[in-house]
């Protein structure tokens, strides 16, 4: 496992991105935000990519976006929320770096996501986003390391995964 890369997963509203800026300033590293990237590439937004093309498109455009990112070294990754619920995103994300699971619970999520605007397709339904929730579990369990970040700042969280790699052995 390298620990040049690091990879945040997590349901949707878990900070994630927030988090990524504030370690990636940390250790002084690029940070890289999944879906920035496949709308990059793709030259629409993730929802219209949604909207216009369906999941399955964009589940695609994720991994094509996901597998740009692995020459990058010295990194922090904020992955979507479903991209560590793909088996083959996962194995890859799991191979190339360190991936810290952000656990948060339903409600903060609902409480954070409640406030925006619609940016989040796979959100717009509270059942739909509930089964997702709970289906993807089992996915984030297989993080390399969970991070409680139900009432953590994303000061505090960075400050954990630093303590976290002060710790790993030199390779």
């Amino acid at each position: 496992m390298r620990t040049d890369k690091i990879y945040l997963v997590g349901f949707m509203g878990a900070g994630k991105t927030t988090l990524a800026t504030a370690l990636g300033a940390r250790l002084q590293w690029r940070v890289e935000d999944l879906d920035t990237v496949i709308e990059r590439r793709e030259k629409m937004s993730v929802t219209d990519l949604f909207a216009t093309h369906g999941e399955s498109r964009f589940r695609t455009a994720e991994q094509t976006a996901l597998r740009a990112l692995l020459p990058i070294r010295q990194v922090v990754v904020s992955t979507g929320g479903g991209a560590f619920a793909s088996a083959q995103s996962r194995t890859l994300i799991n191979r190339d770096g360190v991936s810290f699971w952000l656990d948060v619970s339903l409600q903060l999520v609902g409480a954070r996501l409640s406030s925006e605007d619609g940016r989040r397709p796979l959100a717009a339904d509270k059942a739909t986003m509930e089964r997702l929730f709970h289906a993807r579990q089992s996915d984030y369990r297989q993080a390399h390391v969970r991070l409680d970040a139900e009432h953590a700042t994303a000061g505090e969280l960075v400050e954990r995964i630093v303590d976290w790699l002060e710790r790993q052995p030199a390779s």
